[in-house]
């Protein structure tokens, strides 16, 4: 066994599909989907990738009072023959790391193929229907998912003052492993970033559903939609203002980043307080 990783339970699959998360995404989606995968399909720790190489180790975070400690684990979820990778993002050896969790995966579990998730921010209301944007390592695999209703065609160049997302980068080493792989991305409305947005979760969770015969049931999900549905009514009904912002958005209006900002603070304080009555 390597000194960069333990493997804690059994091994064992014909072939699998991987799915990572990264903590700290936008919105916790990408923690979301991957929590509601282990729960509904009782994953198991499988195997843990250690910090040392990867993560500063000099001090630690502290949030809510709780210390926060690097992690990247591996969780096995048999049914559906799916392997769950979530991890804090590294912060040294990226190219290292991002092999070792295909090397992993593949030793373990045969994993056949790569699928990351992702949120990105919309400037449309919540009223929208919420839609899945795919990102591909070959044209192959591209056509293969067609039918599930992905967003295919999009044009994109990463800013030569920007670096590449981690789930880019993983998706070139997939791709130089010859590992086919799709990164997921789900647009989540501007002003749901800080109270989340379960609409998103339920787009991504449909995928997953259909495309590894799942049969999940998402009824849960579907009562969260239905709360936070609600209490945004509500909201639009007390604060006329709000409503009217809200409004220009569905007609495809921009707002002013003073009418954004006011927007995204009063759902946040309006939800976040209705949730701790």
């Amino acid at each position: 066994m390597s000194e960069q990783y333990k493997i804690w339970g059994k091994t064992g699959l014909p072939a699998s599909s991987l799915v990572v998360a990264w903590n700290r995404d936008m919105s916790q989606l990408g923690n979301s989907v991957t929590d509601y995968l282990i729960g509904k399909l009782g994953g198991q720790n499988l195997a843990e990738i250690e910090p040392v190489d990867f993560f500063p180790l000099g001090g630690v975070t502290v949030e809510d009072n709780l210390i926060q400690f690097p992690e990247s684990k591996f969780y096995l979820c048999h049914t559906g023959a799916v392997l769950v990778f979530v991890s804090d993002p590294p912060s040294n050896k990226w190219y290292e790391f991002l092999n070792l969790i295909l090397d992993i995966a593949q030793e373990c579990c045969r994993v056949k193929e790569l699928y990351t998730v992702g949120g990105l921010v919309s400037l449309a209301a919540h009223t929208a229907p919420r839609s899945l944007v795919g990102t591909f390592t070959t044209a192959e695999f591209k056509a293969e998912l067609s039918q599930y209703n992905l967003v295919a065609e999009m044009d994109y160049e990463t800013p030569s003052e920007q670096r590449p997302t981690l789930n880019s980068f993983l998706l070139w080493t997939a791709r130089r492993k010859t590992i086919p792989g799709v990164s997921l991305w789900a647009p989540i409305p501007f002003y749901l970033l800080g109270v989340g947005d379960p609409q998103s979760e339920r787009r991504v969770l449909e995928f997953f559903n259909q495309r590894f015969n799942l049969t999940l049931d998402f009824s849960d999900i579907d009562n969260r939609v239905k709360n936070q549905n609600e209490k945004l009514a509500r909201l639009r009904t007390e604060f006329p203002e709000i409503d009217g912002l809200i409004t220009k958005l569905e007609s495809n209006q921009m707002l002013s980043d003073e009418e954004n900002e006011k927007l995204a603070k009063q759902v946040q304080e309006s939800i976040t307080e209705t949730e701790a009555d």
